[in-house]
């Protein structure tokens, strides 16, 4: 694929002829509704990319500027500067009528809308675009994507990073070049509606202090209450159900909003009462006990195991059947049953998993993948060591990205699933990074095709999968080398932070092809030892976008990809896991969607380490896509691929989320 030019001229690009506003901001820390904004720039470009307009400015916080060595913006120097109020007018007349665009988007609309809000003014931004998803789109050759290395791949000079006017500036080019290479790739530009945000609350969320302990089971009868047990309260009590709870979690307990089979007693005055946690006690033979009762035992709470003291086990989770959710009750709903847990991650020194096609769903658990002997030479991608050891290439597909187009759901399912055995990664979209395409019957129909011919791209029929030849396409010299290939239930170990990084933040970016049939949600949960939740709040979802202690967030990039990113160096010790799963919002199922993939990397702009996709079945709606979790003093992600026919809310209640219908 050529280089794009930087070229100001945008008028020939019909299709991208759009009114834009260019936003950086510096902050005083990444917390949008704790933080604050100490610089804004902003940079117009009319439809033809020529400039229009820039505006820049100091900004006063009126607290700590936070990390001056990344942004340089000291007290002193931000000291006379204007509030956000005294600018919010001028800013807001850049951005009204015009598409935000920001390198990392969300992170800059999300401070902006806070900023606006405080001023009780309304954000005038309608739609915005990320570049660095306009760019994961695109695909280019670079080592990540990075705002400096775009830059440079696109020939834009950079004069000074984290200057809110320079890297503005730098985005005008970037952007520049993203659409000429975007219209080479005839791709949708991931435009996302920004519907208003202005949070009247603007206090962070107080953290919810996850329980130090271990559960060590289930309240014994005439027995004592031991700390990090689950005790849920259900019905009237003669104490404020407030005040029960921060007693409980005084005393060591882990105080649940929800009855599952790790609870280890109901509190509840009326045990034949008809409520839903009641009749889920009743069901799993969680003990009950009464106020009164709890409230003597609170006297004399035994020593806990902390969660610290202790390594999490490494144990094979039993499964369970899926079946239809037990029904509810708006007021006390009731957990659907557990997920099938996938199989036990291998080690690196242990078989690499082989790929499972996808298979409609059944009654009982998942098929477990079969092992693969290693070749000789062959290592596991990302060892805990932070360094990547060379793996000898798998296959004839090593290194390439192979599109596949038409043919019925299981036929598509299987030329995917032989791309993976062979050695390459299966794309969903057309990127500057795909190497072949292979096209299935009714595939020549496919509105890609034709620009996928006037790139010289190689094309073939399904047989070509049996014995495959390869030749290299146009532009493919340079091509960075391709992110670690995983099979459905293949584990890749995740590096430890070098002394440099200051933060261990992890991704899982989700992608789909495009289409309009329906809306997918992306989620995570972060669980303990027992597969659940510690409160609510660690469900992480479009209409709760980070959780409490700002450790999960979900970064909405576009209409076909979200983002799940993950601090691992600030997850509490009790959470030992963070599932990334995903759902229709609507009657469709996976089986309409096909494919997704899944590429995970150190950051939003970092070059991913290890990448999937995961083929659907037919009847799906919510799916599991990825789960990092611990393993000893190490962390690792697994390729899961699990779908189950019931919908969001019964998927969370199974980890313990109190959801109502």
């Amino acid at each position: 694929m050529p280089l794009a030019s930087a070229a100001s001229d945008l008028s020939d690009l019909r299709d991208y002829a759009l009114d834009w506003a260019l936003v950086d901001v510096e902050t005083s820390g990444l917390v949008p509704r704790r933080d604050r904004v100490l610089s804004v720039a902003v940079v117009t470009l009319g439809p033809d990319g020529r400039q229009t307009g820039e505006f820049s400015t100091l900004l006063d916080p009126g607290c700590d500027p936070g990390p001056v060595h990344v942004h340089g913006l000291t007290a002193e120097r931000l000291h006379g500067a204007p509030v956000f109020e005294q600018v919010a007018e001028r800013v807001g007349a850049l951005l009204e009528g015009r598409v935000l665009v920001a390198h990392n988007a969300q992170f800059d609309y999300d401070f902006l809308a806070h900023e606006f809000a405080r001023a009780g003014l309304r954000l005038p931004v309608a739609r915005r675009l990320c570049t660095l998803a306009l760019n994961r789109r695109v695909d280019p050759p670079t080592d990540d994507l990075r705002l400096g290395t775009l830059a440079a791949h696109y020939g834009v000079r950079q004069v000074k990073a984290h200057d809110a006017l320079d890297d503005t500036r730098v985005l005008a080019g970037v952007l520049r070049a993203s659409l000429r290479e975007a219209a080479q790739l005839d791709l949708p530009l991931p435009l996302v509606a920004c519907p208003p945000r202005q949070d009247p609350r603007f206090a962070p969320l107080p953290p919810k202090t996850p329980c130090a302990f271990r559960n060590p089971g289930r309240l014994a009868p005439g027995g004592p209450l031991v700390q990090g047990m689950k005790v849920a309260v259900t019905g009237e009590t003669r104490t404020a159900r407030a005040d029960l709870v921060l007693r409980g979690v005084a005393a060591g307990l882990n105080m649940m909003t929800s009855v599952s089979r790790h609870t280890s007693a109901l509190v509840t005055n009326e045990p034949a009462a008809g409520s839903g946690k009641a009749r889920r006690a009743r069901a799993e033979g969680v003990p009950v006990i009464d106020e009164s009762a709890f409230l003597r035992l609170l006297g004399d709470v035994r020593p806990g195991i902390s969660h610290e003291g202790a390594a999490a086990p490494d144990r094979v989770p039993t499964p369970r059947p899926v079946s239809a959710p037990e029904p509810v009750s708006a007021a006390e709903p009731v957990s659907a049953p557990e997920p099938v847990s996938a199989p036990e991650p291998v080690s690196a020194a242990e078989p690499v998993m082989a790929p499972v096609p996808a298979t409609a769903p059944s009654p009982g658990p998942p098929a477990v993948p079969t092992p693969r002997e290693p070749e000789p030479g062959e290592a596991a991608a990302g060892p805990a060591s932070g360094r990547k050891r060379s793996a000898k290439p798998r296959g004839p597909l090593s290194g390439r990205r192979v599109l596949v187009l038409g043919g019925t759901h299981p036929d598509a399912v299987a030329a995917r699933t032989r791309v993976v055995e062979l050695g390459g990664a299966a794309a969903v979209n057309l990127s500057a990074g795909v190497t072949d395409v292979v096209v299935l019957d009714g595939g020549h129909a496919d509105r890609r095709l034709p620009r996928i011919t006037s790139l010289l791209l190689p094309t073939h029929d399904a047989a070509w999968l049996v014995a495959p030849v390869v030749t290299e396409a146009p532009g493919a010299k340079g091509r960075r080398a391709a992110a670690h290939v995983l099979p459905r239930g293949g584990v890749v170990d995740l590096p430890l932070p070098t002394r440099r990084e200051r933060a261990h933040r992890w991704t899982v970016t989700a992608s789909w092809a495009q289409q309009t049939a329906c809306e997918i949600d992306v989620v995570a949960f972060v669980l303990d030892e027992d597969e659940q939740v510690s409160f609510d709040e660690d469900f992480v979802f479009y209409g709760a976008p980070e959780n409490p202690g700002g450790t999960v967030r979900l970064l909405s990039d576009g209409p076909t990809e979200q983002t799940v990113s993950v601090d691992l160096a600030t997850l509490p010790s009790s959470a030992r896991k963070v599932v990334v799963a995903a759902a229709i919002d609507g009657s469709p199922a996976f089986g309409d969607v096909g494919a997704l993939h899944i590429a995970s990397g150190p950051g939003t702009s970092a070059a991913a380490l290890a990448q999937a996709t995961l083929d659907a079945a037919t009847t799906e709606r919510t799916m599991l896509l990825a789960e990092i979790y611990r393993r000893g003093q190490s962390w690792r992600l697994r390729a899961v691929g699990q779908g189950y026919d019931h919908g969001l809310g019964a998927l969370a209640r199974s980890y313990g989320v109190d959801v109502s219908d």
